[in-house]
């Protein structure tokens, strides 16, 4: 809903601005104009209706899927997560945020793994987040396996299709797992954190010991263990406040995130 309102937004400031620029250009009484908000002393409207068009066309396309390749999906969804295998710029930027082609390759449930293309705008300050081998959450359609679209993790579907990503390439020990997907969430600091050496699907292993502190109850130390991105290490450091998971039958038994998840 929001992408067709954006979408119909968007043609209508586009159809003031031809309109206005036609009437400049070829207009005979430059005093008179069809359009509302004009007029021959000031150039203000033409300016704010300009940006606004700027603005929807470039963060409309980026968060709202506008800037995808014009192919949509056909056919029944299903999400996956998909690992980025190449990241080409198109030549072509709005507003000087560049556009890239994203190649990912999706391993689904079933079947052999494809590779899937989609376009979109990506400010500069969303790169690091795109890199090569980057896991990303997808929609696909397994009747045309070529098109893409990203997934938004804020959807419980799309988190738990990650979390058990996670979990099938072993990068939640096994015996964490139940209070990984079904333990309280509390807060909680690190204390202690040292690498194992161990790396996996890009991540690298740390051991860490962290203070548990459920809102007004008791605290208490445990040792664990998280597999993480080198980009994200720095948030695993002692003093880090995190987010942990532990079932009140084991509370030594915990898993960690960095972020808060919703509904838990």
């Amino acid at each position: 809903m929001v992408r067709i309102v954006l979408w119909v937004i968007w043609l209508l400031l586009s159809a003031w601005l031809v309109i206005w620029t036609g009437e400049g250009l070829f207009g005979v009484d430059q005093r008179t104009s069809i359009l509302p908000f004009s007029g021959e002393d000031t150039l203000l409207a033409p300016i704010l209706i300009g940006v606004a068009w700027g603005v929807i066309l470039t963060f409309g396309m980026t968060f709202t899927g506008l800037g995808v390749r014009g192919r949509k999906l056909r056919g029944e969804t299903q999400i996956g997560v998909g690992r980025i295998v190449e990241l080409a710029p198109t030549g072509l930027s709005v507003n000087d945020v560049p556009q890239y082609d994203l190649f990912i390759r999706v391993t689904p449930r079933a079947g052999g793994d494809f590779v899937g293309q989609l376009r979109r705008l990506i400010p500069p300050t969303d790169l690091a987040m795109v890199q090569v081998g980057s896991p990303v959450p997808v929609r696909y359609s397994p009747a045309d396996p070529d098109t893409v679209e990203l997934a938004d993790i804020a959807q419980p579907e799309v988190r738990e299709a990650m979390l058990q990503w996670r979990i099938e390439k072993g990068l939640i020990d096994p015996r964490l797992v139940r209070a990984r997907t079904t333990g309280i969430q509390v807060p909680a600091s690190v204390l202690e954190v040292r690498p194992t050496g161990r790396r996996r699907e890009g991540q690298s292993e740390l051991t860490l010991k962290v203070l548990m502190a459920p809102e007004g109850e008791a605290t208490w130390e445990a040792d664990t263990t998280v597999f993480a991105y080198p980009d994200a290490i720095s948030r695993f450091q002692v003093g880090s406040p995190i987010w942990a998971f532990y079932r009140r039958e084991d509370p030594q038994t915990v898993a960690v995130t960095i972020e808060k998840e919703p509904g838990r």
